[in-house]
């Protein structure tokens, strides 16, 4: 599969390396911690958008295509879905490409939402 940038902005939210402290004992990343690269952004969209801190609340849609392996090049790119009056919504893609390869591939997606909240951590609304 040769790397075509999905259809989200121009530059990846992320990227970052994976590396040997992300894997299991086979060697291949660990869900949780692709989990908490997409979580972290998506929380950047979400609050560049917020103009405020936010909260994850509720991820769906999750679904894991295609192992990460160790030394891997990893993007997440993000697309706003929903902004309701004190959440945000925001769809991740995943994509991967080894290190020395020209390609990437879609490893992972899932929909991530975003609460607003205030210095004492209660939502409040969005300014827009």
């Amino acid at each position: 599969m040769s790397y075509e940038k999905p259809d989200y902005d121009n530059s990846p939210s992320l990227r970052t390396i994976a590396m040997p402290a992300d894997a299991n004992a086979n060697g291949d990343i660990f869900g949780g911690w692709m989990l908490s690269q997409m979580d972290l952004a998506g929380s950047i969209i979400a609050t560049q958008t917020a103009k405020t801190r936010v909260a994850t609340v509720g991820i769906e849609a999750m679904s894991f295509d295609r192992p990460v392996f160790v030394g891997d090049e990893v993007s997440c790119y993000c697309k706003t879905l929903r902004i309701g009056r004190t959440s945000i919504t925001v769809q991740i893609e995943s994509w991967a490409r080894g290190r020395l390869d020209e390609t990437a591939r879609k490893v992972t997606a899932g929909n991530f939402t975003y609460v607003a909240i205030d210095e004492n951590r209660h939502p409040i609304p969005i300014v827009r």
